[in-house]
């Protein structure tokens, strides 16, 4: 038989003496995870990105007194008194289509045909649209009187030279890189995003679409986390499979090039955990348990520069943990906002949720016609609970659960 751990804080076969609070170990994320430096990024590979410094115009937006519709070009006093039968014949002297301004310049009486986008000709103050004038021998008709400044899109009409037209911290949005480009940026300065390195132990793994051994389960945590993962803004540097085997998972801890760090499977109070007790020995391990379910394994610390996250192997808990810990710390690394970027919405809960004062419980529901269908606050291996579920209700640490008829706040996997 197999004595205890020398080291007291050596939670193996021994159980976890106490949990922190969802809140207390948030605190920490947040407390580490300030937004990393800046880079410049081409344009064209800005979507998603967040600024890091206030974009301002140039230039004008338009540059130019440009026509907004397809039509003629006018002096509007000319045109005062237009009807259907008292038209007023303008001679046309010219041209204007965009990138190709006319060379000649509108007087009294007079009209230049032109293009949408166009430069306004010296002289003209307004466009009449095609729809309300008609070509005749000898010029153009107009039927319909126009105001001055009518159908003319006017000098930074859009965006004025001098101003903030995207601020820092605005995460880019693809109008975002097109209003940049208006203005003509080629790049833009934005945040750093963090390079997260995701082991995954566990002999009992088998890789899918390889050979499964008669005791071994195909593994998805490094499918599940790399696409959270890159949903939060991060750069998914390597994925390791490692057998658990203490000097492997050691080296991987230690190899250069990452940011984040990710241990799926090993955290918990098995003989063969050895993560928890590496990354203590390497680093700091300051939290290592907490009040919730699922995912009470879940453990977080640093190892220099690096932040390092421990999430459970059943696959729900690792989705759990990375919701509330994991992708927190990506996201704010990234300088993107901290909360989950589930969109929330009320319902009335079909049937009670049942809950535990002291911790808080991750329950995935279905909406239904009934109202919000609790389907599991356990099974922490079920992860078919979570395709099943439109998303998840979170029971506060002080709370005994719902009863039925309460409206409850339902986060959403996908809207």
């Amino acid at each position: 038989m197999s004595s205890p751990p020398a080291d007291p804080r050596d939670v193996r076969m021994r159980g976890f003496p106490f949990r922190v609070t969802v809140e207390e170990a948030q605190r920490w994320v947040d407390d580490q995870a300030a937004p990393m430096g800046s880079e410049s990024v081409p344009l064209d590979e800005a979507f998603g990105r967040v600024l890091s410094a206030d974009v301002v115009a140039t230039v004008d937006v338009p540059g130019f007194a440009r026509s907004a519709m397809d039509g003629y070009a006018v002096q509007s006093g000319d045109t005062v008194g237009a009807g259907d039968y008292s038209p007023i014949l303008l001679e046309l002297v010219g041209e204007s289509y965009p990138g190709r301004p006319c060379g000649s310049a509108v007087g009294p009486g007079q009209a230049v045909r032109i293009m949408t986008g166009a430069p306004l000709p010296q002289g003209a103050d307004a466009v009449v649209p095609a729809e309300t004038a008609r070509e005749a021998p000898g010029g153009v008709e107009i039927v319909s009187p126009v105001p001055s400044r009518k159908h003319v899109g006017q000098v930074g009409e859009d965006v004025r030279a001098g101003q903030v037209i995207l601020p820092s911290g605005r995460r880019l949005r693809p109008q975002d890189l097109g209003l940049a480009a208006a203005v003509g940026q080629a790049a833009l300065t934005t945040r750093v995003r963090p390079h997260v390195r995701i082991l995954v132990t566990g002999e009992e793994l088998a890789e899918p679409g390889g050979p499964r051994g008669a005791w071994q389960t195909y593994e998805a945590n490094s499918f599940i986390l790399r696409a959270l993962v890159q949903r939060d803004g991060g750069l998914v540097e390597s994925i390791v499979r490692l057998p658990d085997d203490r000097t492997q998972i050691r080296a991987a801890l230690l190899a250069p090039g990452a940011d984040v760090l990710l241990v799926s499977g090993g955290s918990s109070v098995g003989a063969e955990d050895h993560a928890p007790g590496l990354i203590r020995e390497l680093g700091e391990l300051p939290i290592h348990g907490v009040a919730m379910r699922p995912s009470s394994p879940a453990g977080m610390g640093r190892i220099g520069g690096v932040m390092a996250f421990l999430l459970p192997g059943n696959p729900v808990s690792c989705l759990c943990a990375y919701d509330f810990f994991a992708g927190r710390a990506i996201r704010g690394l990234g300088g993107r906002a901290r909360e989950w970027p589930y969109r929330r919405k009320s319902g009335v809960l079909a049937r009670k949720i049942a809950s535990a004062i002291g911790r808080v419980d991750y329950c995935r529901v279905r909406a239904t016609e009934a109202g919000v269908e609790p389907l599991a606050l356990s099974g922490a291996s079920i992860l078919s609970s979570t395709t099943r579920a439109d998303g998840f209700v979170v029971i506060p640490a002080l709370c005994e659960g719902y009863d039925a008829g309460v409206s409850v706040d339902v986060w959403r996997y996908q809207d």
